[in-house]
C-alpha cells in the first residue's frame, strides 16, 4: 500500500495537517510502499530542545531520558512540546519499499543521517542504552520512518558517525553563509556553539581578505576557542539578550561599520534585537536559532526603525550536508576540536 509523499497518512491528530504540525503521528514501523524504515543508533535533539529537557531536569539523565520517551511515546515522534523543535538521527537502512527500492540510492544496511527533523518523523523507541548530556546525543534501540519526501545523507568514509551527526544536526546554517555572504562583506555570526562555530568558519572562506568575520558570544571560554582556531577576526565577548550593550561593544570595535549579514544561531531567548541592531538596513538577518520570537524579531525591528530583511531558519538547502563536510574537511583544527568533543 503506498501512502501520501508527505507523510500526511501517519498523522493521528489532527487530521488534514502535515507530520510535523500534527501533535500525534503513526509510528508502527511497518512500512508502506514509498517509505524507508531505519534501525535508529542516535539521536540528536536539537541545542534548544535538549537544554530545555535537560534544564527541566536539572541535569538528571534518568529524568531526561524519561522525558525522552514520554514524549515520542504520546507524540509518535520527538518534538519537545514547548518549543516544537526536534532534531535529526542517524541510523542503518533497515527496509525499503518496493516503490522506492530502485529510485533511492541506498540499499539495507548502508549508514545514513536524516536531512529532516525529527520533529515530523514517526518513531518507536524501544530503549535508550546512553544520554550523553555534553554533546547532547541519545543512543537508542529505535525504529524511525522516513516518507518519500524525505531527505537523507550517507555517512561519509572519511569522517566518524560521531561527528557526522553532529553536523548534520545543524547543516542548514552554514550553507545559507556559503549562498549569501560574498567576498568583502563583514559577516557577524551571534552564538558560538555548534551552528556558530561552522557558520564563522564558512564566512571566513566567502568574505576572503577584503572582508571581515565577527563573533559575538556571551561565554569567554568560547571566546577564546575562536581565537584559538582562527576563524573570526574579531570576537566580541558580549551578551545578546542585552541588545544595547551587545551594540555598543560593535560599534566601538567595528568603528561603526555594520554587517552585511548576521546570522542568529544562538538557543537561549531574546537576543533577536542584537543580531538586527548590528545589521545593515541593506543587510540581511539569518535567524536560525529555534529560539527566535519571530514576533520580537519583527516588531522589534520596527520599533528602532530598521527595514533589514530576516531569514527564517530552514534547516534544508540543496547540497548543504556536502557543503557542512568540506567545511570541516578545509579547516584542520576545527576537525579536530569537533572530533574530540563529539568521537568519545
Amino acid at each position: 500500500m503506498k501512502g501520501n509523499k508527505y507523510g500526511t497518512h501517519r498523522v493521528i491528530s489532527p487530521v488534514g495537517l502535515l507530520p510535523q504540525a500534527a501533535e500525534i503521528v503513526d509510528n508502527n514501523p511497518a512500512i508502506y510502499d514509498n517509505e524507508i524504515l531505519i534501525e535508529v543508533i542516535a539521536l540528536q535533539p536539537t541545542a534548544t530542545a535538549f537544554g530545555r529537557i535537560a534544564k527541566e531536569a536539572n541535569g538528571n539523565i534518568e529524568k531526561i531520558e524519561k522525558e525522552i520517551m514520554n514524549i515520542v511515546e504520546k507524540q509518535g515522534k520527538f518534538q519537545d512540546p514547548v518549543t516544537k523543535s526536534g532534531g535529526m538521527l542517524i541510523g542503518t537502512v533497515k527496509e525499503i519499499g518496493k516503490d522506492l527500492s530502485n529510485t533511492v540510492d541506498i540499499k539495507v544496511g548502508d549508514k545514513i543521517a536524516t536531512l529532516v527533523s525529527l520533529s515530523l518523523t514517526p518513531l518507536k523507541i524501544y530503549e535508550i542504552e546512553k544520554i550523553d548530556v555534553d554533546t547532547e546525543q541519545v543512543f537508542c534501540k529505535a525504529d524511525a520512518i522516513l516518507f518519500e519526501s524525505g531527505i537523507w545523507t550517507k555517512i561519509p568514509d572519511d569522517l566518524e558517525w560521531q561527528l557526522s551527526l553532529a553536523l548534520m544536526d545543524v547543516c542548514g546554517a552554514p550553507s545559507m553563509v556559503s549562498t549569501h555572504a560574498k567576498a568583502g562583506d563583514i559577516v557577524v555570526v551571534e552564538g558560538a556553539g555548534k551552528a556558530g562555530l561552522l557558520c564563522l568558519a564558512e564566512a571566513k572562506r566567502r568574505v576572503g581578505v577584503t572582508g571581515k568575520v565577527v563573533c559575538i558570544e556571551y561565554s569567554e571560554k568560547q571566546c577564546e576557542l575562536i581565537k584559538e582556531l582562527g576563524i573570526a577576526d574579531v570576537v566580541l565577548n558580549a551578551n545578546g539578550q542585552e541588545p544595547v550593550e551587545a551594540y555598543n561593544k560593535y560599534m566601538e570595535v567595528m568603528d561603526g561599520q555594520l554587517a552585511d549579514f548576521t546570522v542568529n544561531t544562538v538557543s537561549v531567548p531574546d537576543t533577536e534585537l542584537s543580531s538586527i541592531m548590528v545589521t545593515k538596513d541593506s543587510g540581511m538577518v539569518y535567524f536560525f536559532s529555534m529560539s527566535t520570537n519571530f514576533a520580537k524579531a519583527s516588531l522589534g525591528a520596527e520599533g528602532i526603525k530598521k527595514y533589514t530583511p530576516m531569514l527564517i531558519g530552514n534547516g534544508y538547502y540543496p547540497g548543504h550536508a556536502e557543503i557542512t563536510f568540506d567545511i570541516v574537511r578545509s579547516f584542520p583544527k576545527l576537525r579536530e576540536y569537533l572530533t574530540n568533543r563529539y568521537c568519545k
